[in-house]
């Protein structure tokens, strides 16, 4: 295949629609044309690009393992595209406005979180806009974007809120961690058990509801908390166990200040992603945020809401 032209670009978005809407069918509205257009469109993609892309038919519609390679690179090049047509109307408009970024607590060690060179990338891009980031818990930042305090949050968000988009970006892992003044850091492996642990006083983040003692199947927990810092305080007085990201807890890990408890069994991942209001995305500086954290963090298309939910 030559080099990418206008004409490809056009099959490349007609088939990330197609995948988005997982099939011919639900596409036909997104695109306003009839099954039998967007199958010879396809159909005409893949001779250029010289791979199968999907498997259509009675059976329903599938992609291929180069489909959806494809697929992947596909949001990657438009996520370029947007970024570049956004920061050229900035350059030419000179872009001035605001934007309110909203985050989590404790992802500034987490280095799969990014967010420095993305607030770098942002502020060079857009010198003229005033920035504003805010740290507060998953309810309170989905909250402030619905009453439109926030423009986008960054976040693993346990309550998924109808009317906001979801754009996941990239997976943090938890533990479940004992400090060192507490009994069982120095109990022998064979004695800590899931019914061991539920014995012990648990500390429970609040915006989580009751995920947190459900694993441990404690009917609740002895101490409730809105930060992993109060968390982490909890637990290091060696009275309560919980969970903490992985990258967070680290530090103290090495200074044998904490360790994890039944690793196999009660680590999980939480998925992180960037909430908006679709509304609001039409704002130069909001879609150039957006575009950015894509490229740079995770390359994903909008998702639906279950797309973000715990995996814990």
């Amino acid at each position: 295949m030559s080099r990418l032209d206008t004409v490809d670009l056009r099959l490349l978005r007609v088939f990330a629609t197609v995948v988005e809407a997982r099939g011919f069918t639900a596409a036909q509205t997104v695109l306003n044309v009839s099954a039998s257009t967007i199958s010879n469109q396809i159909a005409a993609l893949e001779t250029r690009l010289g791979v199968k892309l999907c498997q259509r038919g009675r059976a329903g519609f599938k992609l291929t393992e180069d489909g959806a390679t494809i697929f992947s690179e596909t949001q990657k090049l438009f996520s370029a595209i947007d970024s570049f047509d956004v920061r050229a109307s900035a350059l030419r408009a000179r872009i001035r406005g605001s934007l309110v970024i909203g985050l989590v607590d404790n992802t500034i060690s987490d280095p799969d979180a990014k967010i420095a060179p993305l607030l770098k990338q942002f502020s060079e891009t857009m010198s003229d806009v005033q920035l504003t980031v805010e740290v507060k818990s998953p309810n309170e930042l989905l909250r402030d974007i619905l009453d439109g305090k926030i423009h986008v949050a960054i976040g693993s968000f346990p309550k998924l809120l109808l009317g906001l988009t979801y754009v996941p970006l990239y997976e943090e892992m938890h533990q479940f961690y004992c400090g060192w003044r507490h009994p069982l850091f120095t109990a022998p492996a064979t004695q800590i058990s899931l019914e061991a642990i539920s014995q012990h006083r648990l500390v429970s983040r609040g915006y989580w509801g009751s995920r947190d003692t459900k694993r441990i199947r404690n009917e609740r927990a002895s101490a409730t908390v809105n930060t992993m810092e109060a968390a982490a305080q909890l637990i290091l007085s060696g009275v309560y166990l919980g969970y903490l990201p992985v990258h967070y807890a680290a530090r103290w890990v090495r200074q044998e200040e904490m360790k994890p408890l039944l690793t196999g069994g009660l680590c999980y991942s939480a998925p992180f992603g960037i909430a908006y209001d679709e509304t609001k995305a039409t704002l130069p500086p909001v879609r150039l945020f957006i575009a950015q954290a894509r490229a740079l963090l995770g390359q994903s298309a909008p998702a639906s809401a279950p797309a973000l939910r715990s995996r814990g």
